[in-house]
């Protein structure tokens, strides 16, 4: 079994439904509105309603395990302990109360607590227990069950690299770097080697003054390309520092990284609300775990919580080599709640403040584009472009936007220019060769080379509505409606609800004389709410026809029979 297999099986045995039980005895209403919110992951609505069901229902087992997940979700490990204990008082079992009351009795320095939980089948998982009584056991004191327990965990099938990486991690905390090096160094073990692992590692090598191996493997894993914190540590090395072993400093900081490991094997492969369980309490165990902060937000924002997720973004300090991580994702979510002006603000502040980060300015850029400001959009791209040293693959995304804004803006020859620039660094992207084939159609320019590079985007793209709609466009402005039919309708189907394409598809079926098909696509197409000029172009073809309106724009009308009839 893979390790992500091993997960999936972690997933699919824990169940975050709550499982059938008593009837209730009071008012249903808050219940149900509870289970609403928990579905629509509106965790904090979820909270007060099952805290008010449990008013008339106090010892319901569905409103006692549904109150402990959403406080839990919700960033609330306290109230969830609270609601948790009374569970397990009344002899209530549940893998998520269970879980969080491992997690407050290693908060709490109750390890020998722990140790009786798993060995009465109390705990979270198989992973998971072996490696909390492995940390619960250095926290008793007792190193040779802890090493030992490490040991039993890495002979599971799949389970191995995780293991070992917590065992090395356990030795550096107790400051034998030797020990733990040695189980890093150990040629053929599948070794977690995550950037936190990668970074453990490094820490490692400093403290046992080999500072130049340290700084080899940096530049070996991560290249010139550092993120603030890599480049704070490399400058460290470089200096001649020391640097502190701070991935482990206490037991619950272990602990803490098993869920944060789990988590993000899970991420991806589970359902996001059941991965935010272990994000949420490796954050409750260690609450300067940045990564876990970041991993919960971006869940939080996957679930359409933005406002919990800029909660999440908030708490990462300043100080933080993470911090300008966090506040580009804190102005996402204030994106997505509709708040541009204070995701701008957000992403002002930034700019300043990490004006050498072509992400912040390419990200502040994507904002402005999208409230349609295109000439500032330009200048932030301008500015993120700059800062390039050396002509750097990942450029071609920055030029491909400004090329947007450039044409948004009217400015074609800059824009095309961008788009075959972007190109360059990224042969055949199918974003960048539909964006340039389609504004080629629109303009009636190269219409062979457009057709040509839609067709490639097709090709790498068979299921995208949008190149499909680019590919059917084409067609029809070289006049090969037959040919548009079938590509136009696919687009429709992915893209049921899009003007656009609807649009384009009744002009492609009264191109075939499909006449009586074609005033009911674009009836459709006003339905979904075009665009105001769009939509006066529609009203206009529904009153006087196609060829009318071509006519009057100075295009040269169909030549399509027109009897009335629906032609299909």
């Amino acid at each position: 079994m893979t390790t992500v297999h091993f997960w999936r099986a972690i997933a699919a045995a824990t169940i975050l439904a709550t499982a059938a039980g008593p009837a209730l005895s009071g008012n249903s209403g808050d219940y149900l509105a509870a289970r609403q919110a928990q579905l629509s992951s509106d965790y904090d609505a979820a909270v007060y309603y099952y805290v008010r069901a449990l008013g008339d229902d106090p010892r319901n087992p569905q409103l006692l395990e549904g109150a402990a997940l959403s406080q839990l979700l919700a960033g609330d490990l306290p109230r969830a302990v609270t609601i948790s204990e009374r569970m397990e008082e009344q002899a209530l079992r549940s893998q998520v109360s269970q879980a969080i009351l491992a997690a407050d009795a290693f908060l709490k320095g109750e390890f020998q607590t722990v140790l009786d939980r798993v060995e009465d089948d109390r705990g979270v998982g198989p992973l998971v227990d072996g490696l909390m009584a492995a940390w619960a056991q250095l926290g008793a004191g007792d190193m040779t069950k802890a090493l030992s327990a490490f040991d039993a965990v890495a002979e599971t099938k799949g389970l191995r690299g995780f293991a070992l990486y917590h065992k090395a991690l356990a030795l550096a905390m107790v400051g034998d770097f030797e020990a733990s090096e040695a189980i890093y160094s150990t040629p053929g073990d599948p070794l977690q080697m995550t950037r936190r692992g990668a970074m453990a590692r490094i820490e490692v090598l400093s403290q046992l003054d080999r500072g130049g191996d340290a700084l080899q493997l940096l530049d070996r894993l991560f290249g010139n390309d550092l993120d603030p914190g890599l480049a704070k540590m490399r400058a460290a090395l470089e200096a001649g520092e020391t640097l502190p072993f701070s991935h482990v400093t206490k037991v619950s900081d272990g602990v803490a990284e098993i869920f944060f490991s789990v988590a993000a094997a899970l991420r991806g492969e589970a359902t996001d609300d059941y991965t935010l369980i272990y994000s949420r309490i490796a954050e409750a165990l260690r609450g300067d775990h940045v990564d876990a902060i970041l991993l919960s937000a971006e869940l939080l924002e996957n679930l359409g919580q933005p406002d919990l997720a800029t909660a999440a973004y908030r708490r990462v300090p300043q100080g933080s080599p993470a911090f300008h991580v966090a506040e580009l994702g804190r102005a996402d979510a204030l994106r997505r709640s509709g708040r541009q002006d204070a995701a701008l603000e957000v992403l002002d502040s930034l700019a300043q403040a990490y004006n050498s980060l072509p992400v912040v300015h390419t990200t502040r850029g994507d904002l402005l584009r999208g409230m349609s400001r295109y000439m500032d959009a330009i200048k932030a791209y301008d500015t993120a472009l700059s800062l390039y040293d050396q002509e750097d693959p990942s450029q071609w995304f920055v030029l491909y936007v400004r090329g947007i804004s450039h044409e948004r803006l009217g400015h074609w020859p800059e824009a095309e220019a961008d788009f075959r620039a972007a190109l360059e660094l990224n042969p055949g992207h199918p974003r960048v060769l539909n964006y340039l084939g389609y504004s080629m159609v629109e303009k009636r320019q190269n219409l062979d080379e457009a057709l040509g590079m839609i067709e490639q985007a097709v090709a790498a793209r068979p299921d995208s509505g949008y190149i499909l709609d680019s590919l059917g466009w084409a067609l029809y402005r070289l006049g090969r409606y037959e040919e548009a039919v079938s590509h136009m309708e696919r687009a429709a189907e992915l893209m049921p609800v899009d003007p656009v394409v609807t649009d384009h598809l009744g002009d492609v079926y009264w191109a075939v004389g499909r006449v009586l098909e074609a005033k009911f696509q674009w009836h459709r197409a006003l339905s979904f709410d075009p665009e105001e000029e769009e939509a006066t172009r529609i009203r206009r073809k529904l009153k006087v026809g196609l060829d009318a309106v071509l006519a009057e724009e100075g295009s040269e009308p169909l030549k399509v029979a027109q009897d009335g009839s629906s032609g299909g």
